[in-house]
């Protein structure tokens, strides 16, 4: 009979995320992983059966059936949740200027299932981002090995933990494509130094690497500082405006597809532009009424060099605005 403590990962049909399965062929060519041997540093132990589990609303970092135990962290920390939730946020600037959604699925439970559909073991991710939501069997209420897409990034906090002797394993031996660990300045020691590790499977095995494969161009030291000041600074705001064109390009998408960055645009464009023509009309000595930057809102829909030419055309501010709407082609609204 086969020792059901120790799993081989085969790959769910058409590529994706993968699904437990007894002893036998390992697809990835490693070595199969007993759990028992699996540790928890910082977490505390306690009894939990199945419907204990199924019912339980706390947060555990492990949880195995065949013992009935799961490991919950010993100290709880507003570093640990500090440092994971900046993440989505982070990745909502870079979505904006790529043109295309990321989406978050916080801390998500990860678990594994048996052949009824009952869980056998689970573990709880600290973050989880979606490059392309739309397109994923994303989670509902938890990310089922085998039956969801995996993120595209998991991020993992040490803070009083550490994940080397066993999250890291369960991650690398289901196949998660890339695992960020953090570590903050807080929970920083002379063994464990502050930093992001950047693991990167390959040929089923994680590597470490010095930036993003899922957002290029994101260096680990990048990382570590965006997760852990408190506002971004003009600098991180510059490293995630170039990631997100990076990825943009690779999409042919830009800040224009994106909603809010469109309107955005467009109002800056419609401000530059009416600075630009009542800086012409005033040095042409012709005065302005109230109402001009009420009507220069019309400047979104017509063409910079339409709005230039009635403005040097243009006798007056009412000869100005008669020359703009008689214009060929324009799209703005007409003056009611």
């Amino acid at each position: 009979m086969a020792d059901t403590n120790t799993l081989r990962w085969v790959p769910r049909a058409g590529g994706g995320a993968e699904t437990a399965g007894p002893v036998g062929p390992d697809a990835r060519g490693g070595r199969p992983l007993r759990y028992e041997t699996l540790r928890f540093p910082d977490c505390s132990p306690i009894p939990l059966l199945r419907d204990g589990f199924e019912a339980y609303d706390g947060r555990i970092e492990y949880w195995d059936a065949r013992s009935g135990t799961a490991w919950v962290v010993a100290e709880n920390s507003g570093v640990h949740e500090g440092s994971s939730r900046r993440l989505p946020h982070l990745a909502e600037r870079i979505a904006s200027v790529r043109g295309a959604p990321i989406v978050s699925f916080g801390s998500v439970s990860l678990v594994v299932r048996n052949a009824a559909g009952r869980p056998e073991r689970a573990m709880e991710a600290d973050e989880t981002l979606y490059l392309h939501p739309d397109r994923a069997a994303t989670p509902e209420r938890s990310l089922t090995i085998g039956g969801h897409d995996f993120p595209d990034v998991v991020l993992e906090v040490d803070h009083t933990t550490d994940v080397r002797p066993g999250k890291l394993l369960l991650y690398e031996a289901w196949g998660f494509p890339e695992l960020w660990v953090v570590v903050p300045p807080a929970g920083a020691t002379r063994r464990r130094p502050a930093g992001v590790t950047i693991h990167r499977l390959e040929g089923g095995k994680y590597r470490s690497a010095p930036e993003s494969a899922a957002f290029p161009g994101w260096t680990a030291a990048e990382i570590h500082t965006g997760l852990t000041e408190p506002v971004p600074t003009p600098a991180t705001c510059r490293v995630l405006e170039r990631v997100g064109r990076t990825l943009g390009a690779r999409e042919g998408r830009g800040p224009e597809h994106d909603p809010l960055s469109r309107a955005l645009l467009a109002e800056g464009r419609t401000q530059e532009l009416a600075a630009a023509v009542r800086s012409l009309l005033k040095l042409r000595g012709q005065s302005l009424s109230p109402a001009f930057a009420e009507r220069a809102a019309a400047f979104s829909g017509i063409p910079r060099d339409t709005v230039m030419a009635a403005a040097l055309a243009g006798a007056d501010e009412a000869d100005f605005w008669r020359r703009l709407e008689a214009a060929p082609g324009r799209t703005g609204p007409r003056r009611p």
